[in-house]
């Protein structure tokens, strides 16, 4: 088995710099327009966050993760080679990668990250889980529309936020992520799952919402994200090009949050009780800008 990197709370690799000042911080930093785009809208798009160097460092450590006899395989939290029902689609999904692979673990440091979501969070930046998701060139499946949010009611207050990073270009004809402007007004909506029915939200949305159902294609260069509120509906089409599609997610919340569940939060991960704020080896601060 590998070493545990979730026990290093801080970049162990020079792949991301931190800034050394202020001003240096302050480059990274959302400009009014973005920040009310993001709270109107739900959502900003086309936020720089890698470089050349640093996707193909990503890349070479996914193409390791994604083989299940990985020696770090036992540290995800899950692990689904295909989540997809039908073996002739292929959706790729694990959480965990931060565990086991030096840049993944890093990227949770990246300063073009950690400013703009300090600034979308409105306050200091608390490690909840990463994921990765690929879908393969010509079969790659599709993820069904949902919140984030409805996974993660046993963590509260919501003061959610997730960032899909790509590891390639994303585009329509690759799956790319699609939002739905506007949805995170909608409230809490129940799970229909994740994968395989693209279209099983419809059973819980009202006439209203269906009327409101005019999803937007979010393409990405690679090393650009995304970030979405927690309620935000989203979802991706199959991948039917001669691309792979990949990405990374970080997801994250305000400091401050509480676990409303005495049950392990993630698998294999220490019960945080109920009521109490989570923290520790798993949850770690990742930034504070009052610090």
């Amino acid at each position: 088995m590998s070493d545990d990197l979730s026990i290093r709370h801080g970049p162990i690799t020079a792949l991301f710099k931190t800034p050394a000042t202020a001003e240096e911080w302050n480059q990274y930093r959302l400009s009014k327009q973005q920040v009310d785009f993001f709270h109107t809208n739900g959502y900003l798009t086309g936020v720089r966050v890698l470089g050349d160097q640093q996707i193909e460092v990503l890349r070479d450590e996914l193409a390791e993760l994604i083989n299940p006899n990985h020696p770090g395989h036992d540290l995800f939290y899950e692990f689904h080679s295909n989540e997809s029902a039908d073996p002739a689609t292929v959706l790729f999904h694990a959480l965990g990668a931060w565990r086991i692979a030096p840049g993944f673990h890093d990227l949770l440091w990246s300063p073009a990250f950690l400013m703009p979501a300090s600034q979308l969070l409105g306050g200091a930046v608390r490690f909840w889980h990463d994921q990765l998701f690929c879908k393969p060139a010509h079969h790659g499946g599709v993820v069904a529309w949902h919140q984030d949010y409805s996974y993660w009611t046993r963590t509260q207050p919501m003061a959610h936020l997730s960032c899909w990073i790509g590891l390639d270009d994303s585009t329509r004809d690759n799956g790319c992520v699609h939002y739905l402007p506007g949805s995170h007004r909608w409230g809490l909506l129940p799970i229909t799952g994740l994968a395989n029915d693209m279209h099983a939200i419809e059973s819980v949305l009202s006439e209203e919402h269906k009327a409101q159902f005019k999803p937007i294609p979010i393409e990405l260069r690679n090393g650009e994200c995304s970030f979405h509120h927690p309620l935000m509906v989203h979802g991706s089409y199959a991948n039917l090009s001669d691309r792979p599609r990949r990405g990374a997610v970080i997801n994250v919340f305000r400091d401050g949050v509480c676990s409303a569940s005495d049950e392990p939060l993630l698998e294999g991960v220490p019960p945080i009780p109920a009521g109490k704020e989570m923290d520790g080896q798993f949850f770690p601060l990742l930034f504070d800008l009052t610090a």
